[in-house]
């Protein structure tokens, strides 16, 4: 079993000293969920909710997330991004808004926190312009899908 890597011989945390590895183009996928009552559902889907745009204003946010992964997560390097996506999918018969983040910079470390943070965020978003209308919405299921570059090359979720 490998050991942590955010501890030191000594037990303390520190950040990685990532200076030696190489600059390689680094992907990272994640995704997640959430689900509703179906009028909220509604609502996000026509744009009929009073707060305006609820998917426009959660991707900005998971966007703005990715960014500031380092000012969350305190042992996360700060990056140079150089690309993040988030798309959002309706399932009306779950009744759930699917997120997936794709986050891709060029460095010497992998980009799967930013795309962890994106997710969460730009869930919380949703739950959190949706919240007046439905107490009950629950986040879930976020994980990372796929993530490639760097040392350990190229890691794929099998379908589960």
């Amino acid at each position: 079993m490998s050991k942590l890597t955010h501890f030191d011989e000594q037990g303390q945390a520190h950040m990685v000293d990532v200076g030696a590895k190489d600059h390689t183009h680094r992907v990272a996928v994640t995704s997640g969920h959430i689900t509703m009552e179906p009028d909220t559902l509604k609502l996000i889907e026509e744009g009929g909710h009073k707060k305006g745009d609820v998917l426009g204003i959660a991707r900005v946010a998971g966007i703005m997330a990715a960014k500031k992964t380092p000012d969350l997560v305190p042992l996360c390097h700060p990056l140079a991004l150089t690309r993040i996506a988030i798309d959002f999918q309706i399932d009306r018969e779950a009744s759930r808004v699917h997120c997936q983040a794709r986050v891709e910079t060029r460095g010497q470390t992998g980009v799967e926190m930013e795309a962890l943070c994106a997710t969460q965020v730009a869930l919380l978003t949703i739950y959190d312009m949706c919240k007046a209308v439905d107490r009950g919405m629950v986040i879930g299921e976020v994980r990372l899908e796929e993530k490639a570059g760097g040392k350990s090359g190229h890691w794929k979720r099998s379908n589960d």
